[in-house]
């Protein structure tokens, strides 16, 4: 079963008080993602330790989710769009049953209205899925 989180927004704003599912990808989808990453990060020139660009997702965790920063957009924009397809909005959160994908038209309406909310999301979907690498260290 792939794990899940829910994160509540508590910063002021527009997205204060919603809630969010993240669930985990499926391990090969996970995989691919971050050697895409990496051969991505690794083709950019970021420092990355020695034969991380064949490390899948733990040598991601390792490299950090800062370490996108180095792409240039066009390649940066699908890796980050699709970790975006781990959230899923709960419009009532006394209902936590009932969720939905969430809404990113790039328009009003977006179910994320503040910038502060997208990097927050961003580093809990990030910590789900390396959070195996880091215990026990």
């Amino acid at each position: 079963m792939r794990k899940t989180e829910t994160i509540t927004i508590t910063s002021e704003g527009r997205d204060k008080g919603k809630v969010f599912l993240i669930t985990e990808m499926p391990v090969m989808r996970a995989e691919r993602w971050a050697y895409r990453a990496l051969l991505a990060l690794s083709h950019a020139g970021a420092e990355l330790p020695e034969g991380a660009q064949h490390g899948g997702m733990a040598a991601f965790a390792h490299a950090g989710l800062k370490a996108l920063n180095s792409l240039d957009f066009e390649e940066a924009r699908p890796l980050l769009d699709e970790m975006m397809s781990c959230v899923q909005v709960m419009p009532d959160p006394k209902n936590p049953m009932i969720v939905r994908p969430i809404m990113l038209n790039e328009m009003e309406g977006d179910d994320i209205e503040e910038i502060g909310t997208i990097f927050q999301i961003r580093e809990r979907i990030f910590r789900l899925h390396t959070d195996f690498f880091f215990k026990g260290s």
